[in-house]
């Protein structure tokens, strides 16, 4: 898709990008997203493979979030990821690099839902048990109940955290050999579970007892995991550009496509918005080849046509006034 600044480019990846995360790529609150007037706003699109068709629709606004899919409401945002497993790259990817560790957390997350079946079902009662332990915390630390969360907590952590680290040793050299061909140093990638290594989820809890009561909130855990990625002179976020950030980035992501194309034998869709931002013709050449090695279908934007960048069947569609328009 090509367009000027302003005619709607990224909206319509945000629209179908909705469709696969149940959320915006662009963190935009619903409210930001709804056509003034409006209470809601509503995404429907179809999906095909060799297999089936999926018809997926989400609406969200001010009468709350809702999905479908194959007509089942049930499903959830689990449910949105599987009908439409999606990877997006956008002008804001290098957060990956220099943004908080909940960025990479998504990451790591995205992979090891699409490769471990049960891991979507350990998390969500991860979180459960970490909100009723932080709730005893905060209204009633001296209760025995706490040592009963301790235990449940540990339990469901450690069950995150090796599915996590298990997927991760997986995606690991795939990251590092594509970044070694986007900028030609060596960046290590090293998974952080959330608490020390080599002991137990349960010990440190008990040991850090006193000080998530004084904070009233649990400090370790999965919910504290990291990828710290550094190179040769320290850490990467500082000591990169802002240019070389991307492309780390983008070799995380790429990373993760091959990885779960691999696994669930389907492709993926890649969504890239501006792929040339911040980025020379060099190492755009580099981007691109990795890309389109990836077999993912791929929807891309730009300001100006730019066939290019892509190998056979591409098709061009203009984006005018938020309306497409083909154009080869």
């Amino acid at each position: 898709m090509y367009g000027e600044n302003a005619s709607g480019k990224t909206s319509v990846l945000e629209a179908i990008a909705y469709l696969g995360r149940g959320r915006s790529f662009r963190n935009t609150a619903p409210t930001g997203i709804v056509r003034r007037g409006a209470e809601n706003f509503l995404v429907f699109g179809k999906t095909n493979t060799q297999h089936n068709e999926t018809t997926i629709g989400v609406i969200n606004g001010r009468n709350g979030f809702e999905s479908s899919v194959n007509g089942d409401h049930e499903r959830g945002l689990g449910g949105l990821a599987k009908a439409l497993p999606l990877q997006v790259i956008d002008p804001n990817i290098h957060k990956l690099i220099d943004g908080t560790p909940e960025e990479r957390r998504r990451f790591i997350d995205w992979a090891v839902f699409h490769v471990e079946p049960q891991y979507l079902k350990e998390w969500r009662a991860y979180k459960r048990a970490l909100k009723q332990r932080n709730a005893i915390l905060k209204n009633n630390p001296a209760s025995k109940e706490l040592e009963n969360w301790n235990k449940s907590l540990s339990e469901r952590g450690e069950l995150v955290n090796t599915m996590r680290r298990n997927v991760f040793e997986v995606l690991e050299p795939i990251i590092s050999e594509i970044s070694t061909d986007f900028l030609g140093d060596y960046i290590k990638f090293n998974y952080e579970p959330g608490w020390p290594e080599g002991e137990s989820l349960y010990n440190c809890l008990q040991r850090n007892q006193n000080r998530d009561i004084q904070l009233k909130s649990t400090q370790i855990g999965p919910h504290r995991a990291n990828i710290s990625i550094s190179c040769n002179s320290g850490l990467a976020k500082a000591q990169i550009s802002r240019g070389q950030q991307k492309l780390l980035s983008c070799a995380m992501v790429l990373a993760s496509i091959e990885l779960v194309q691999t696994h669930t034998e389907r492709s993926l869709l890649l969504l890239l918005d501006d792929p040339t931002a911040e980025l020379d013709a060099r190492s755009t050449k580099k981007l691109m080849r990795q890309i389109i090695s990836t077999d993912a279908q791929i929807i891309a934007t730009s300001i100006a046509p730019n066939k290019q960048l892509f190998q056979d069947d591409v098709h061009l569609f203009q984006v005018k006034h938020g309306k497409l328009k083909k154009t080869n």
